[in-house]
Order: structure tokens, then sequence, then C-alpha cells
């Protein structure tokens, strides 16, 4: 199982990170990092960089496809958008964890579709058509889309569930203790205190201002 991992300016590490190492333990997985060009792309905290091993003329195909979000507002880059128009129909699955969904949708994968972001980007998607869910994981035919950077984990434990069986599944999440018992009940708009839910509303309406 061939997975491309897209990388460019400002993507979010978790989104790509967290299902990189579910996908990465499921047996014969090869993986590629692939960017605009080959080399480091640094990620939406300037801190954490990751090698892109290809550029995107070097992939035209994979066996699934993961488009990571960011913290950045902008309007998805349209040589990225071409180029998932171009691998979305040879996959057998395509991912987007948090805002990667805007890509997705700017490729046209996400047409007449429901499908998960993370929950200050919903207006992104209703914006362009798509139906907006604040479900952890959303699949739409070989489409699944999930919510902000941690999903990207529930996102990728649900593919394996779908593409080796729940037993491969269960037995990478054991091997990850993924056992999630957060010490705080504020991961969600819902769940926050509304101090915590405007103060984070006010970040997302300042990016790329």
């Amino acid at each position: 199982m061939k997975v491309a991992y897209l990388l460019y300016p400002r993507f979010t590490a978790l989104d790509v990170v967290g299902t990189f190492q579910v996908l990465a333990a499921a047996p014969g997985t090869r993986s590629v990092f692939v960017a605009a060009r080959a080399g480091a792309v640094v990620d939406d905290t300037g801190l954490c960089a990751l090698q892109a091993t290809a550029s995107l003329g070097d992939i035209a195909f994979a066996d699934v496809l993961v488009v990571p979000g960011s913290d950045c507002s902008c309007d998805p880059d349209p040589t990225l958008v071409e180029w998932i128009r171009v691998v979305h129909p040879t996959t057998t699955w395509t991912l987007s964890v948090g805002t990667g969904s805007s890509y997705l949708a700017a490729a046209g994968a996400l047409d007449g579709a429901t499908a998960a972001t993370h929950w200050a980007s919903a207006q992104r998607l209703t914006d362009v058509g798509v139906t907006y869910s604040d479900e952890r994981v959303v699949r739409a035919g070989k489409v699944l889309t999930s919510a902000g950077a941690s999903a990207g984990i529930d996102l990728a434990l649900t593919l394996l569930g779908l593409s080796h069986g729940p037993a491969v599944a269960q037995t990478v999440q054991l091997t990850l203790e993924y056992d999630p018992q957060p010490p705080y009940d504020a991961g969600s708009p819902a769940k926050a205190p509304a101090d915590i839910g405007g103060l984070v509303s006010s970040y997302y309406a300042q990016r790329c201002t």
C-alpha cells in the first residue's frame, strides 16, 4: 500500500505525523512525502520541518493520499489542487485531516459530499457547497475526512479497519497505546468553557491577516 503524504508550507505537523505513525505500522505500507519540490518543508509553527522525498512531478498515483491541514486560512495553492485532481482518481482511498478538506473540495473530490474539518473552518466548506459534519471522521465513498489534528489518528485507524480489517487496526492501536484520557474536557466548541472558546475563535479569525 503506497501512501503519499502531501506537504506544503505551514502544514500542521500532527496532521501528518499522527496519521503516518498509524499507517506506517500496517503490513506492506510504503510511505512517500511529496511537496512542490523535494526538500524540507516547514510546518505552521515555523519550528518543525519534514523532508519531502519526492516532488509533485515524481508522483502520479498512490493507493492512499493524505492531505493535511494548516492554521492558515489562505486559499488552497492551485498547483497542489491540480496535483490532487490528477492523483485522486488513482487512489483506493483519499484522506484529509482538518482543513486539508479545503484542498479536497477545491479539487472536486468532495462534490455533493458531507465532510469533516477543523471546527473553525466549517464555513469554508459550506461556502463551496460541501455539507459540514462535526463528526471526528466522515466517509464519503473512498474519501475519508476528519476533524482537527488529533482526529488524524482516528482517521488512520478507521482506514486500517477498512483496508486491513479490525484486527489489524486494533493491533496498531494497542501497539501505540492509543487510549485517550485527556485531563480536560475542552476538545470541542460544545464542551470548552465560553471564554476559552472565544479566545480560540479570535485566534483563528486573525490567521493570515
